[in-house]
């Protein structure tokens, strides 16, 4: 253990000597090791954010789709009897999170005139399960089901088309029917890039179908979705389409299927770009190290006397060969972590987060694995740039040291 500590200490002393040279060939080292870190940093923030683009998309693994029909004539049972087949069976099980959601038109009363609006009609759950973003205010609540005004959730192009107004003081509008019913903003979500200056928004399930018309209610056909554990994904499917069929009664084909993203990604669909970045950064690490080698020689080649003295006291090869090597092995160990510590400042620095994963609400950590794959790389390549210099000064015959 002494000489362990003992030649760290004279491979930092050393190091410390040549600290120029050293340095100029680490450069190269820290900046493969921090690109290299980075990399795997930042490919955690891109594929959670791809992650959650599509489970916006098609729920979160594992959602089970619920749609029944009858084979014979194609009809479909009304939107009321299912709905309640379907909460009835997927309370039974205690399925925590379900939705039914739907698209309607709504009429709103704007200051420039009566405008039909796209409405997306869901459940209290629908936000969580397919992570709608907020702009400002809240998604719907347990408490919003209850209101006597319907809660409404308005997409960034209606809030400015009403002004903009602060949420706290309760905005309203005026959705026209039948019977004209005044309605509450509670939350704005962001326009999709795709969609800016389109209207659209969420109205609550229920409060849909006690304001909308009979024959709107005749003409829907709403989604029902219910997330589950993956684990159990698969038996839960049995056992809802058997009792939702059985609800339903004979002559009804009831179908129960996952549709997230999880039953069709088979591969990491970044992995071909960090193939190609990694590559890079392993030829950039590659390029440091033979730096480091280039200034390891010329060392030894200028301590061969010292070296041939030490080998005359009784110094072992095996301790010349260790000490040489551990100059390379601390040098670049360091080097990689201040390679680490630059791709942490890259890879957590808002803007880069804000540039290569727009919209993603749960930012992972820094992975721990990152760091330890760059700390692995940077002391490889150490270890490597340090064994030919190694061999070179336990190769050197004592006498012809001395002379040197």
């Amino acid at each position: 253990m002494t000489g362990i500590v003992g030649a760290f200490v004279e491979a930092w002393s050393e190091i410390r000597i040549h600290r120029t040279r050293v340095l100029l060939s680490l450069i190269g080292v820290a900046v493969a090791v921090a690109a290299l870190t980075s990399v795997v940093g930042l490919g955690a923030i891109t594929q959670q954010a791809t992650t959650e683009n599509y489970e916006r998309q098609s729920g979160r693994p594992a959602t089970l789709f619920v749609s029944a029909y009858n084979p014979t004539t194609g009809a479909t049972p009304d939107a009321k009897t299912l709905s309640t087949a379907f909460l009835t069976v997927t309370d039974r099980y205690s399925v925590d999170w379900t939705t039914r959601s739907t698209y309607a038109q709504v009429s709103v009363d704007f200051t420039e005139g009566l405008t039909p609006v796209d409405t997306m009609v869901v459940d209290v759950d629908y936000g969580t399960m397919h992570r709608v973003q907020m702009l400002t205010g809240s998604w719907f609540t347990a408490g919003d089901e209850q209101r006597l005004a319907p809660a409404l959730v308005v997409n960034e192009t209606v809030w400015k088309r009403l002004g903009s107004p602060d949420l706290r003081t309760h905005p309203t509008v005026t959705i026209q029917g039948a019977d004209p019913v005044t309605a509450v903003i509670v939350g704005v979500t962001p326009d999709p890039p795709y969609s800016q200056g389109y209207a659209t928004m969420f109205m609550l399930y229920d409060s849909y179908m006690a304001i909308a018309a009979p024959a709107q209610v005749q003409s829907l056909y709403p989604q029902f979705e219910a997330w589950v554990p993956t684990d159990i994904a698969e038996d839960l499917t049995g056992l809802i389409q058997r009792d939702i069929a059985g609800a339903l009664g004979d002559g009804w084909q009831v179908d129960v299927n996952r549709q997230d993203y999880l039953v069709y990604q088979g591969e990491d669909p970044l992995l071909s770009i960090k193939l190609l970045v990694g590559g890079v950064a392993v030829l950039v690490l590659l390029l440091g190290a033979l730096g480091l080698v280039n200034i390891s020689l010329v060392t030894v080649r200028q301590r061969i006397r010292e070296i041939g003295i030490r080998r005359s006291f009784g110094a072992t090869a095996g301790r010349v060969f260790f000490a040489v090597m551990m100059e390379s092995v601390v040098a670049a160990a360091a080097a990689g972590v201040v390679g680490v510590f630059i791709a942490v400042l890259v890879v957590k620095n808002p803007m880069v987060v804000g540039f290569i994963a727009q919209g993603i609400t749960d930012v992972p950590a820094f992975p721990l694995e990152a760091a330890l794959i760059g700390l692995g790389a940077a002391t490889f390549v150490g270890a490597l740039a340090g064994l030919l210099p190694a061999l070179v000064a336990v190769r050197v015959k004592v006498i012809d040291a001395i002379r040197y």
